[in-house]
């Protein structure tokens, strides 16, 4: 083959006319020719070099990435869900009583934790807290490669990552979440204090039991608060927050407690290590074995009742102190948590209160044999008359089954418990009679019942009639006190003048705001509360001093101070006025319409006893409030309609009522008439004496009244003469409603059916020792 045939062949590709040469050439240079030049080939796409910039390019972007993160994501608002808490509301003695919301939560500032406790929590998840940067990026990076990979949650994150999660962001496992979790990690770092995010983290961790925060945990597994946590406890806690479920001791299985004792010694140990604890007492610690689970106290029985007066108490000191303007606001501010609410309450009182209702009342009721028991309600409220401590109180049967509380509400008639602040009008303003005789307890006025009252020689226009119109003739002050006669104080309340009495009972304690002072008033036709009453009570018991009823003992909140005021007041009423009431008073029991609940209780063991029954109109209300020189106790029985239906008042016709109207008492557990010397009274009693812790006796500064001297028999003088003028149409009359509508709708025109005496004719005041007409709160009077 010629050169020209080779280079055409060659041109063709063919090789056919050179074989020797081209195999020479395929296996000498021709083979290394072809492999090397696909090995330099890869060389030249994949140089050092190039990798190299690569990686370098990669960093740079993955680092402008983040930049571009970390400007972009904000620290957010924090999530209002991670520090909601409850309310916590303690017993006088500390003792939890009840919490309220929704999370069993209760901030507390780090210095309220020991710095061992403290430490505990940074041994077990992250030594170099107070040293990094917030973020530890190689378990991030694990994290994000598992979330990934679809491995799942991966520890690893610092203490500083996981208050981010609790409290900025949520438990989801999503690369964006983590990647958030990273970037505001790190600002987080830069904004607070290693402090602040400490204290964070263990008051948004949630430790099993559903105790949310370390107060909570440490309330929840020790009892205690978290201040008085000891170094092992708090190791415990701390080796919780792994696993909460599986780690509490209480429902652990064996491989869990040892795995939760195996986390506790890591936790102590590595304390050792970063010399934050000593190896001596590292050593002498025992394992601290949680109490046994308890469920969180609610709000059935009374707590809810304390919880709710508590409530509206610290609601009206914040608008008082100016921290809010209404009301309105200072709900809100209550219900948003983290109030901490001692009471007065005394638990054993409290106790001793609720055991004396169930046995004296309650527990006679049948609702389903006799409809009547079914709308029986009973308030009562104790307070302390030296300090204004409300120790104890009865809001109802059940929160849960009946929300209004019995002991605060101010819509049923206190009746004839109102009469001895007419006494007290009169003896502290020297007022007299209409014969300008000084009005003292052995004052002689006229008992007949209807008898018009008077002013200046001018009827008034007011006749009330005497329970079953029971004529007494003349009696003294004591005698009328002790058989609650409503036509003396109705003429007496004249005599000192409407707008005195209803003074006199603003200063003593009631609410007489907006209530007119008219001659009705005398019969208590205005309404009020048992709290209310004892609270008046405890003025007359402590000579005369106010006395306003104190629930609230302390608050304490992270944020907001609040101070209440002094319970005990100034005088209001001198303390002639306020003892020689209390002296009228001691007859009623001895001598009057409680002796038979009271006097005669063979528990009493000679206490001696100041008090007053009151019976409403149409036996709608029953009450006694009664006093010793260290309690006083004011019970009140309400009829109340359990559900829609009909009612009457003596022989009227019936009414439609809707639930929850006012009704009769009369046939409650299978009696008569509801009165004040009855049920009332033998709660009070059965309460009074067995809280007393010792016999005691008044010490009055008066001549008057049945504690200084006997009832003296009363001698004939002549009353003032009504003139024949009829009434003015303006006056009010004593007709007495037909409705169930509230009393406070006519409080002027309906005299109660005050008292119960036996039925008996019109009569003067016998002489002697004769016996006058029946009592008309004795519980006797109608068996």
């Amino acid at each position: 083959m010629g050169r020209a045939e080779e280079r055409r062949a060659r041109q063709r590709g063919g090789h056919r006319g050179a074989p020797k040469r081209s195999s020479r050439a395929g296996a000498g240079g021709g083979a290394t020719g072809g492999t090397g030049g696909t090995k330099s080939g890869i060389r030249r796409l994949f140089t050092w070099k190039k990798i190299l910039g690569s990686l370098f390019g990669l960093c740079l972007l993955g680092m402008a990435a983040f930049v571009g993160l970390y400007l972009m994501i904000d620290v957010p608002k924090g999530n209002a869900a991670a520090v909601q808490q409850s309310n916590i509301y303690k017993y006088s003695n500390g003792d939890t009583l009840a919490r309220s919301g929704v999370v069993n939560r209760e901030l507390v500032d780090l210095d309220q934790v020991s710095k061992g406790v403290r430490m505990t929590f940074v041994a077990a998840e992250n030594k170099s807290f107070y040293d990094d940067s917030g973020v530890d990026f190689k378990g991030t990076a694990r994290g994000l490669i598992n979330t990934l990979s679809g491995k799942g949650k991966q520890g690893g994150s610092t203490i500083t990552q996981q208050y981010v999660k609790n409290y900025y962001l949520t438990q989801d496992q999503t690369v964006t979440r983590k990647l958030k979790e990273l970037v505001i990690s790190l600002k987080v770092d830069r904004q607070q204090s290693k402090d602040q995010i400490l204290a964070g983290y263990i008051n948004t961790s949630y430790y099993g039991r559903n105790a949310w925060g370390i107060q909570a945990a440490a309330q929840a597994y020790y009892r205690v608060d978290a201040d008085k946590l000891s170094v092992a406890q708090g190791a415990y806690l701390a080796a919780l927050l792994q696993a909460p479920s599986q780690y509490d001791w209480a429902v652990a299985s064996d491989t869990s407690k040892k795995l939760v004792k195996a986390r506790w010694n890591y936790v102590l140990d590595n304390m050792v290590g970063e010399g934050w604890l000593s190896s001596a007492k590292r050593d002498a610690m025992k394992f601290p074995v949680p109490k046994d689970p308890k469920g969180a106290p609610g709000l059935e029985g009374q707590a809810g009742y304390l919880v709710e007066a508590a409530n509206t108490a610290l609601e009206k000191q914040l608008i008082a102190q100016g921290t809010a303007a209404d009301l309105d606001e200072a709900e809100t501010m209550v219900k948003a948590g983290g109030w901490t609410m001692t009471l007065n309450i005394d638990k054993k009182k409290q106790a001793q209160l609720e055991k004396a209702v169930k046995a004296k009342l309650t527990s006679k009721l049948d609702g389903k044999d006799r409809k009547v028991d079914a709308d029986v309600q009973a308030g009562a409220a104790s307070v302390d008359p030296k300090t204004g401590r409300v120790l104890a109180m009865y809001g109802g049967v059940d929160y849960v089954e009946h929300y209004t509380n019995n002991a605060t509400r101010r819509d049923y008639q206190p009746a004839s418990t109102f009469k001895p602040l007419i006494l007290a009008a009169a003896v502290d303003k020297d007022a007299t009679t209409q014969e300008d005789q000084p009005i003292t307890a052995n004052t002689i006025y006229d008992g007949t019942s209807k008898r018009p009252v008077v002013d200046d020689g001018r009827k008034v226009g007011f006749s009330p009639p005497n329970e079953d119109d029971v004529d007494y003739g003349d009696v003294t002050v004591q005698t009328a006190m002790n058989k609650s006669i409503n036509s003396v104080f109705a003429q007496m309340g004249v005599d000192v003048g409407m707008d005195e009495v209803m003074k006199t009972a603003g200063d003593l304690g009631m609410d007489v705001e907006g209530i007119k002072s008219v001659p009705a008033q005398t019969l208590g036709t205005m309404g009020a509360s048992p709290l209310e009453m004892a609270g008046v009570y405890a003025t007359l018991d402590n000579h005369g001093k106010k006395v306003t009823p104190a629930l609230v003992k302390s608050v304490e909140h992270k944020d907001r101070p609040v101070e209440f005021p002094d319970a005990i007041g100034d005088q209001v009423i001198s303390r002639e006025a306020a003892d020689t009431v209390t002296s009228v008073l001691t007859g009623v029991v001895d001598d009057g319409t409680a002796r038979t609940s009271v006097r005669d209780n063979p528990a009493r063991d000679g206490q001696q006893v100041a008090g007053k029954t009151g019976t409403s109109d149409c036996n709608k209300s029953a009450w006694f409030t009664g006093y010793t020189p260290k309690l006083v106790t004011s019970v009140g029985v309400f009829g109340e309609a359990a559900k829609a239906g009909t009612t009457r008042c003596g022989k009227e016709k019936p009414v439609k009522v809707k639930a929850f109207s006012q009704v009769t008492l009369q046939g409650a557990a299978g009696g008569g008439r509801v009165n004040g010397g009855g049920f009332p009274a033998l709660v009070w009693a059965a309460y009074t004496f067995d809280a007393m812790d010792e016999v005691s006796r008044f010490d009055l500064e008066t001549d008057q009244g049945a504690a200084v001297q006997p009832t003296p028999t009363p001698t004939l003088s002549p009353s003032p003469t009504a003139p024949a003028e009829e009434p003015s149409p303006e006056d009010p009359t004593t007709k007495p409603p037909t409705s169930s509508a509230p009393p406070e709708s006519s409080p002027e025109t309906t005299p109660p059916d005050d008292e119960e005496p036996t039925p008996s004719s019109s009569a003067t005041s016998p002489p002697g020792d004769i016996e006058l007409p029946g009592d008309p709160d004795d519980p006797q009077a109608f068996q």
